[in-house]
């Protein structure tokens, strides 16, 4: 019989320190998005100085393993004297701040080729047809550019946040108490590796169902021609029948 007072007790802890998962989170995602759009553009750019650089930053985030960037970054900065007398050595110097920083840089190189990928979607023509009518360069990149991109780029970036949500537990090995933080400790204590990890995990299951769900809604709320033909059919199979 499970023991569901010790399931119950574990659930609450580990709820302590959900708040720790979801600052790691949402900071990783906006500045990992604001760092792809700067990428992106520069990949994008015709001038070699400026898309080589975005090439190998993509190249080297994307071909190494996030632990080893976020040992990197946590054990190794600390390491080099310029960082530790610099104005950004206080976010350094914090298990929280380098936690966030190695996630925001992986996730925005996969972000930036994801948002390449919606750019590469855009039918040449709707951007000629859009100058030839008048519109500025601005116009366009906000009316037609940036909303086929973000239609195309959603259902891949929804797969990028995912894979985020679940990337916040390795920040336990550099001693940020989130979930996965908290789990562990527990288990150090009691050894009951399975009832604490199958509440860990439930909890990872509900944040990545919730997000799934909104993820859904703001791509149905973007595309909504492709409700049109379903309520058509769902009209015209309510109509009663004329045939005799």
């Amino acid at each position: 019989m499970p023991d569901f007072n010790f399931l119950a007790e574990v659930m609450s802890r580990l709820l302590t320190a959900l708040p720790t998962t979801l600052g790691l989170f949402s900071l990783s995602l906006i500045c990992g998005i604001s760092l792809a759009l700067l990428v992106v553009t520069l990949r994008v750019n015709r001038r070699p100085w400026l898309s080589v650089p975005a090439r190998a930053y993509i190249a080297l985030f994307r071909g190494t393993p996030l632990l080893v960037q976020m040992f990197l970054i946590y054990y190794g900065l600390g390491q080099i004297s310029m960082v530790r007398e610099s104005f950004a050595w206080p976010l350094l110097r914090s298990p929280f701040g380098c936690a966030v920083l190695s996630l925001a840089l992986c996730t925005a190189a996969y972000t930036a080729e994801i948002i390449r990928g919606g750019l590469l979607a855009v039918p040449r023509g709707q951007i000629e047809a859009a100058l030839a009518v008048g519109m500025t360069r601005w116009q366009v990149l906000r009316a037609v550019i940036a909303p086929i991109t973000l239609r195309q780029a959603l259902p891949a970036y929804s797969t990028e946040a995912i894979l985020l949500v679940k990337s916040t537990a390795l920040a336990s090995l550099v001693t940020v108490w989130d979930v996965t933080g908290v789990a562990q400790q527990i288990i150090q204590r009691t050894y009951r590796t399975m009832e604490v990890f199958v509440c860990a995990a439930a909890i990872y299951l509900v944040l990545n169902f919730l997000l799934v769900r909104l993820v859904a809604l703001l791509e149905r709320a973007l595309t909504p021609q492709r409700r049109i033909p379903a309520q058509r059919i769902a009209a015209t199979s309510a109509q009663p029948s004329t045939d005799p």
